[in-house]
């Protein structure tokens, strides 16, 4: 499986680069998130709800799991760091299957959940403000993501 990387220097630059995926995604898309604590995965998401015309202010969900946003199209957040130990689906199909595109932090913890197509992101720190944005496409319509950003 192929991958892409690409790096940042700053937050803006994460938000920024994570709202070109605006261009790119469709309803229906599923976009899972990996890294550390604190190393950008609500960053990223922010960016890419803001370039997908969400007005809200955009936090982490880690209570609540699942937070929506209405923007030129539903944005679903996620975050599934609870469910760590659960095997308890949550009708996570009605977003995967649905009319936005959903983001899912912690995305490990749910594997047996997710859809087999979907675009795979892990954000590593490489010191206080670099980040490296590894993305790894499962299915020709992610692959196009990745190389459109590529470009």
């Amino acid at each position: 499986m192929k991958q892409y990387f690409f790096q940042t220097q700053t937050e803006e630059e994460t938000k920024k680069f994570a709202e070109k995926l605006e261009l790119l995604v469709r309803p229906g898309d599923v976009i899972t998130l990996e890294g550390d604590l604190g190393a950008g995965k609500t960053t990223f998401t922010k960016g890419l709800g803001a370039g997908l015309g969400v007005r809200r202010t955009i936090n982490s969900p880690t209570f609540t799991i699942i937070k929506e946003y209405m923007g030129e199209i539903p944005f679903y957040h996620m975050d599934v760091y609870r469910l760590e130990e659960s095997d308890e689906d949550i009708g996570f199909d009605e977003y995967f299957q649905g009319d936005g595109v959903t983001v899912v932090e912690w995305a490990s913890f749910i594997e047996d959940f997710l859809p087999n197509e979907r675009l795979a992101i892990e954000i590593r720190r490489k010191d206080e403000y670099t980040r490296e944005i590894a993305m790894t496409p499962t299915g020709e319509h992610y692959e196009f993501i990745c190389k459109e950003l590529y470009r």
